[in-house]
């Protein structure tokens, strides 16, 4: 009788405990921030105007949700705005950080550009919003941590086909508030441009909640307009 009182007691204490756990892992951030160019794989989505962006993110476990938000303009008769939604997975095996999710852009005010006067009509969905699959990873090297990604949309905005996105990042502690980060990347498009692109920048803990970004991008592909040209951003971020 006493094992079993003892047994029930231990079981009553493991679920109370295992309760417990479930709640601390459930847990809601925020973040806003503002920058001078909202920079989007080496890409201006602002015409190299500010933007003020910010999000909030759930996470229980190794299961996360969030949706975050950012004015843009690609130009008269564009999308005011950019409201992304994502989920996914970020399990651990050994010192490597896996991340496996789905993330939807979607844009206010949707609608594909006109084509200019005397211009023959490029095939489109008609549509900005799209679709896209991540694989990425993340481990520490040393002091530094190494990893990469890789992006699949089955049909990216206003063409008719697929895109890949892949890239390799790194970031060194150079002292306790001072991160040193960068990216190379590639953008190929089924039935569009490819070009590469990469960015080198700064990240400096002011508090800790609120960090400051300086950081310089560029692509490959100048000639594709200004807002694929080389560019500095400063970024400032708060998270809660």
């Amino acid at each position: 009788m006493k094992f079993t009182k003892l047994a029930m007691m231990a079981a009553a204490a493991t679920v109370a405990m295992g309760g417990a756990a479930m709640a601390e892992e459930l847990k809601l951030s925020y973040n806003i921030g503002v920058t001078s160019d909202y920079v989007f794989r080496g890409v201006s989505q602002t015409q190299e105007d500010p933007a003020v962006q910010g999000g909030v993110d759930l996470t229980y476990g190794m299961g996360y949700a969030g949706v975050w938000a950012s004015n843009v303009d690609f130009g008269t008769d564009d999308p005011s705005a950019e409201i992304d939604v994502y989920a996914g997975l970020r399990p651990v095996v050994g010192d490597t950080t896996f991340d496996f999710g789905v993330l939807y852009y979607s844009y206010v005010d949707d609608k594909a550009p006109k084509t200019p006067a005397g211009q023959t009509p490029v095939a489109s969905p008609g549509s900005y919003s799209y679709i896209e699959l991540k694989a990425a990873f993340s481990r520490p090297v040393g002091k530094a941590t190494v990893g990469g990604a890789f992006y699949y949309s089955p049909q990216y905005p206003l063409t008719k086909g697929d895109s890949l996105y892949y890239e390799l990042n790194a970031s060194y502690p150079i002292f306790d508030k001072l991160t040193l980060s960068g990216a190379v990347g590639e953008q190929e498009i089924s039935q569009g441009s490819e070009y590469a692109t990469w960015n080198l920048g700064l990240t400096y803990a002011l508090t800790d909640k609120i960090s400051a970004d300086l950081r310089y991008s560029d692509t490959d592909e100048h000639a594709l307009g200004k807002i694929y040209g080389d560019r500095v951003a400063v970024s400032l971020k708060a998270a809660f």
